[in-house]
């Protein structure tokens, strides 16, 4: 649940109260029976940084349209040249110019 923060219009009593989301606001201060206010503060998580943003995973020079299109994959299959003509071809040249 929840913790929030009152402030008396009158006092200047400051207190804290857990409630539900679903609970009504405290309006009437504890110690003087004035009128509370809530107090808001800053936000204990803060992101710092790239990539929390929306526009920091776009390049600017693409469309929204290509940059919510699905990535296509490449698959590259790599041939790779037989060796064992390639050596033999070059024994028999060896040999015919030794034996010349």
């Amino acid at each position: 649940m929840p913790t929030y923060q009152y402030a008396c219009k009158e006092c200047d009593h400051r207190f804290e109260a857990v409630q539900s989301f679903s609970d009504p606001s405290l309006t009437v201060c504890p110690q003087c029976s004035g009128a509370l206010r809530k107090v808001f503060s800053s936000v204990g998580v803060v992101f710092k940084g790239s990539g929390f943003y929306r526009t920091d995973s776009r390049d600017s020079s693409k469309s929204s349209t290509t940059a919510t299109a699905p990535a296509k994959t490449e698959t590259k299959t790599e041939s790779k040249p037989d060796t064992s003509s390639a050596s033999s071809s070059s024994s028999t040249t060896k040999t015919a110019a030794a034996a010349s």
